[in-house]
């Protein structure tokens, strides 16, 4: 049949990274325990989609790096639903016992869901969060949140989501995290993006985010190599 599109799959999907290229792409990354705090963003949560495997962007993540480090410690402690403020009181204190040396740090999404967010008060619970993940010597990683996550019945949507994501990126300046910048990613276009709650990724965004996140290790871990060599 001609003039007919066959529906993408992970094999086939031009932003997704098949398991060899995204180990090859971690072979000098240094990490051994990494954590993850904060909100259903960060846990992964979405819908199921035909041609891709299951499981959010995190557990992708830490398949390409068992891949690397077979011994590779990870705890997910994200909650659904979690404000900055929640994560900061009751997952956070937890990592200085975790001992990571690689930290996600959620960037604040449930936090635009009052009816008039305080992003002062969101700027400073995200720096205190942002802190306290770094205290543990960690490298951090965050990321922003696409175009696509719109609500139509808050009409500053937009405008909520760009605020924040500046938030996100000054205090991703700030820290030395890895960003990986999803808010005009090519893949917020794609109409089965999200999950049937029109917030979360579902599989085949989880696993466009996994190889962007992979990417931006991998290009973190070469410049760290880089900059050991001229040492």
């Amino acid at each position: 049949m001609t003039g007919t599109t066959l529906p993408l799959t992970e094999d086939s999907d031009p932003y997704c990274l098949p398991p060899d290229r995204a180990a090859a792409l971690l072979a000098d990354a240094p990490w051994r325990r990494f954590a993850v705090i904060g909100d259903s963003l960060s846990a992964g949560t979405g819908d199921p989609r035909p041609g891709y495997a299951s499981g959010g962007w995190a557990d992708r993540v830490v398949r390409a790096l068992r891949r690397v480090h077979p011994d590779l410690a990870y705890g997910n402690t994200a909650e659904v639903g979690a404000t900055t403020a929640r994560t900061l009181a009751d997952q956070a204190p937890r990592l200085a016992g975790f001992r990571p040396d690689l930290v996600h740090v959620p960037c604040g999404a449930n936090d635009l869901f009052r009816a008039e967010p305080d992003y002062a008060r969101i700027e400073r619970d995200l720096r205190r969060v942002f802190e306290v993940a770094a205290s543990t010597g960690a490298r951090l990683t965050v990321f922003t949140l696409g175009r696509a996550f719109r609500l139509p019945a808050v009409p500053d949507w937009d405008h909520r989501i760009r605020t924040l994501n500046a938030v996100t990126r000054e205090l991703s300046r700030a820290f030395g995290a890895v960003l990986v910048d999803m808010w005009d990613h090519p893949v917020n276009d794609r109409p089965d993006l999200l999950s049937a709650d029109g917030i979360h990724f579902a599989a085949a965004g989880q696993a466009v985010l996994a190889a962007e996140v992979v990417k931006a290790l991998a290009a973190a871990a070469g410049a760290a190599g880089a900059r050991g060599s001229r040492s």
